[in-house]
């Protein structure tokens, strides 16, 4: 019986190391694109941002219902710095954005559970970069979430 060995062991070793080396390098560059750039959505066509609401569970109307163009101030007062606040959640943030002229297309929501009427989904969009959005109940007394929907 003629037994033959090869050193493969040496390969493999080097072979797994420069792969987790790579994978570290990945998750590194990864996660300071995401700490510089929290949102690097781009949402320039209807089709698109109805692609980006139906991704977060929503159906909407298939078209917007209102599209309207509006200034994020310079200097806000106590409601602009609650809404900053909810954008602070969602991974966006709107004091980059002051003085600067934003979109806001608004969507209706077809299946808010519970409130199925005058719901609606704003996407906040500079240039074609999404840089906020909330869901909101238009009726008087209402509400505000995040775009993404909340499950029980």
């Amino acid at each position: 019986m003629y037994v033959r060995t090869v050193k493969i062991k040496s390969v493999l070793k080097t072979l797994v190391t420069v792969l987790i080396i790579a994978a570290v390098i990945f998750a590194a560059v990864y996660a300071v694109n995401r700490l510089l750039k929290p949102s690097a959505i781009t949402l320039a066509t209807e089709s698109e941002r109805l692609e980006f609401l139906k991704s977060l569970g929503w159906e909407t109307s298939q078209e917007a219902i209102n599209c309207r163009e509006v200034t994020v101030p310079e200097e806000w007062n106590d409601v602009y710095t609650k809404y900053n606040e909810l954008q602070l959640a969602q991974g966006f943030d709107l004091s980059k954005y002051k003085g600067k002229q934003a979109v806001i297309y608004s969507y209706t929501v077809l299946n808010y559970e519970g409130q199925p009427d005058n719901m609606v989904a704003n996407l906040l969009i500079c240039g074609d970069k999404l840089i906020g959005g909330d869901v909101s109940c238009t009726e008087l007394g209402g509400f505000m979430q995040g775009l993404a929907k909340k499950t029980e």
